[in-house]
């Protein structure tokens, strides 16, 4: 295991799911994690600063944030309004560039975005998802280049479809289309990235910034042809 003791680690949309299972591999590497339950404590546009510092003040320093707070609602790109775009733009986007900015002001030296594939493999339903994810991406890149020199680190990990309690049932045919495609024959779980989180938070990713980290058990690897 990846040892990160004595590191304090803020995840945003840490209240279950993804965010829970990410906050749960940090804690088992030995990091004292700040768990942001998510949206219902505050819109991180606009209070970023607030969640940032909090974390900063319970332990006197912040190492790693991992940007994990986002929404995924579905709605057909012709019907859909600009504001219901808005809203997932400013939730999974402009929120990660305001807790980045907050975080940097702290010390921070690791900033992972949890981005998506379909930040450059689009589903129906999904443009505004998708856009916001690739330009997540995109954001971590630019923000690599910028804070670099001053050794912050700045990476996304894009997942591909993960498991959840119901989803089987809820969605079986996406489910076994998936399990069809993917080359390790299974959905993701959470601890599968936070695996890769925790990984892009310690040393052994000490020269590792600007990247996307594809965690899909190998499903954008298959010919769409």
């Amino acid at each position: 295991m990846i040892d990160l003791s004595g590191r304090v680690v803020l995840v945003t949309g840490a209240g279950g799911g993804l965010g829970a299972g990410i906050a749960l591999r940090f804690e088992d590497a030995g990091a004292l994690v700040v768990r942001h339950r998510g949206l219902a404590d505050g819109d991180l546009r606009t209070d970023a600063e607030r969640v940032v510092r909090e974390a900063f003040e319970v332990h006197g320093h912040l190492d790693a944030v991992v940007n994990n707070a986002g929404v995924q609602p579905v709605e057909p790109l012709p019907d859909m309004t600009v504001a219901q775009w808005q809203s997932v733009v400013d939730t999974n986007l402009t929120g990660p560039f305001a807790v980045t900015q907050a975080a940097v002001r702290c010390g921070v030296g690791s900033i992972t975005h949890i981005a998506s594939i379909e930040g450059s493999h689009p589903a129906p339903g999904h443009a505004h998802y998708a856009a916001s994810k690739a330009a997540l991406i995109m954001h971590a890149r630019a923000a690599a280049v910028e804070y670099g020199p001053s050794g912050i680190r700045v990476n996304t990990v894009s997942p591909g479809l993960i498991a959840r309690p119901g989803i089987e049932s809820q969605w079986p045919e996406g489910v076994a289309r998936w399990e069809a495609a993917a080359p390790l024959t299974r959905l993701g779980s959470p601890e599968d990235i936070g695996n890769a989180c925790v990984f892009l938070a310690s040393e052994l990713a000490s020269w590792i910034t600007g990247h996307d980290l594809v965690v899909d058990g190998g499903v954008t690897a298959r010919p769409t042809w």
